[in-house]
């Protein structure tokens, strides 16, 4: 089942898995503890402590703000794309309309 969680339940489940960490043997166990407690998937709040790791900086990855950039200037370059090729077939059409008699 694929749920949305709230900025603040991810948050909050944030908060309990840091200070949960260090009553567990290993990273998994917290997670999976923390994850029962709260209702959700181990794999969601893994993939969450993962993200808020590379976000901060202490993980290698790519942060979320760079991701959400990069998707926005891909999404651009797309773009104008486009309007080149409408541009260069406007162009050849326009090219063959001075050509004639």
């Amino acid at each position: 089942m694929n749920r949305k969680y709230s900025p603040e339940m991810r948050e909050r489940a944030l908060r309990v898995f840091a200070e949960a960490r260090p009553e567990h043997p290993n990273m998994m166990s917290a997670v999976r503890h923390v994850a029962g407690l709260l209702g959700m998937s181990p794999e969601t709040l893994r993939l969450w402590r993962r993200r808020y790791e590379v976000d901060a900086g202490t993980k290698p990855g790519v942060s979320t703000d760079a991701a959400q950039r990069i998707k926005q200037l891909e999404k651009e370059v797309s773009e104008l794309r486009k309007a080149n090729e409408i541009l260069k077939a406007a162009s050849v059409f326009f090219a063959k309309e001075l050509d004639r008699p």
